[in-house]
């Protein structure tokens, strides 16, 4: 396919008089910039330290965290809850807690790998036309983010809160000699001294400390983090629900993630692991972790004209406010319909009244290139936030006849590249 060739790049050279255009447009090894916080466009990769450098606090609090999940996790439920076993005529009080234990239809650890690897593998596979290193890079910290952030929140409510599981009485085998004495009074405790605790118990430990840590699913939790913000980053760079009609199949592939972590959460009432309220507070906790972390990296969640591009922690975003245009992150979409992915010379937020010449010509983003002493401070070369709001370049019919020939040739270029693929 066509879309998957990467064009190559020449090395050229500007003849001497050549236009401000001519110059701007042609590809030689100095547009090939490295990462510069003053550049204005911040779609470039950076180098290892200086990845390193805006990226080292996050990762050693993703280790932390990771490391207090895990030791928690390990540990034995906090709370020592009461339960009551069987009537005087021996039929059980909460038939709920009596399923028996059963294999899981999908362990904890194959949710987790599905809720991380499934999302990591289709980043990588949209930058076949997105090509972003920050998009790539947002989109799996922010999923980090949300997963060990929804993990460590998890496993604090089972550790001091928990509850029963389905197959709680199974695996706690409750010594019935210790229930009722001979004459059928209760040897518990409580109004009626019918209640009793783990003590009664004569199954496993491990299983019984399992067992009493039902809320919230773990399952339920890793799938709605990691599946749902993989579904707001197929929103963004589809352009699901934006600005024009998209095909069918958009939509499809949007909410498939949305169906996984359905599957995934209905399965462990299937197989008896968790009530569906322990389903449904692990959705919420997943849920409300996917939209703050996907937000943390990315200008908006619902916000079509924002919602694709990745946030940068040296420079705010201006959402058409101030200073034009998107750092560089214009072409990080997915889809080319529309208008969509398309590198513009004056900025706003896309297809808003701030946008391209239309913000310069209604007074957006203006009076914002003079320094300190009122002094007008020119347009810089390559500078697409700093050059947004300045009027067009005047020039002579010769170059505008030349601009409208290149155009011409970039769509074309654009089309036969996209020329088949919705």
């Amino acid at each position: 396919m066509n879309f998957l060739r990467r064009s190559r790049k020449t090395e050229t050279s500007t003849a001497p008089g050549a236009t401000t255009y001519e110059k701007h447009h042609t590809r030689t090894k100095s547009n090939k910039a490295g990462f510069d916080v003053n550049s204005g466009n911040f779609n470039r990769r950076p180098s290892f330290g200086q990845w390193i450098k805006m990226t080292w606090l996050d990762i050693l609090t993703m280790a932390a965290m990771g490391a207090v999940g895990l030791g928690i996790y390990n540990a034995d439920p906090a709370p020592s809850r009461s339960f009551p076993i069987t009537f005087r005529d021996g039929e059980i009080v909460y038939p709920e807690f009596a399923y028996p234990l059963r294999t899981e239809i999908v362990p904890i650890w194959e949710a987790a790998l599905l809720a991380s690897l499934i999302p990591i593998a289709v980043f990588l596979l949209m930058q076949i036309r997105i090509r972003s290193f920050w998009d790539v890079n947002n989109a799996i910290i922010g999923l980090l983010y949300s997963l060990i952030t929804a993990a460590v929140f998890q496993v604090f409510i089972k550790w001091l809160i928990g509850g029963l599981r389905p197959h709680f009485l199974y695996v706690c085998a409750p010594d019935l000699t210790r229930v009722q004495a001979a004459g059928g009074e209760y040897l518990g405790q409580g109004f009626g001294r019918i209640m009793f605790q783990r003590d009664i118990c004569t199954g496993d430990r491990a299983q019984i400390n399992d067992s009493l840590e039902s809320m919230p699913s773990g399952h339920s939790t890793a799938a709605w983090a990691g599946f749902l913000y993989l579904y707001y980053y197929l929103n963004a760079k589809l352009k699901v629900f934006s600005n024009y009609h998209p095909a069918m199949w958009k939509i499809i592939a949007t909410y498939a993630p949305v169906l996984g972590a359905f599957l995934i959460t209905g399965a462990l009432t299937i197989d008896e692991f968790h009530n569906w309220y322990d389903c449904l507070a692990g959705a919420v906790i997943g849920s409300v972790m996917a939209t703050s972390a996907y937000r943390m990296v990315y200008a908006s969640v619902w916000d079509f004209r924002f919602n694709h591009i990745p946030l940068t922690r040296h420079t705010p975003f201006s959402y058409g406010a101030g200073q034009a245009g998107a750092g560089g992150f214009e072409t990080a979409v997915f889809t080319r319909k529309a208008g969509w992915g398309y590198e513009e010379a004056y900025g706003g937020a896309p297809f808003d009244a701030a946008h391209h010449l239309r913000g310069a010509q209604t007074g957006f983003n203006s009076g914002i290139h003079d320094d300190s002493h009122g002094r007008h401070l020119g347009r810089r070369e390559g500078d697409v936030e700093h050059n947004a709001a300045l009027p067009p370049v005047r020039t002579s019919p010769e170059e505008n006849r030349y601009r409208m020939h290149s155009r011409s040739l970039e769509r074309k270029a654009v089309n036969n590249r996209g020329s088949g693929v919705l």
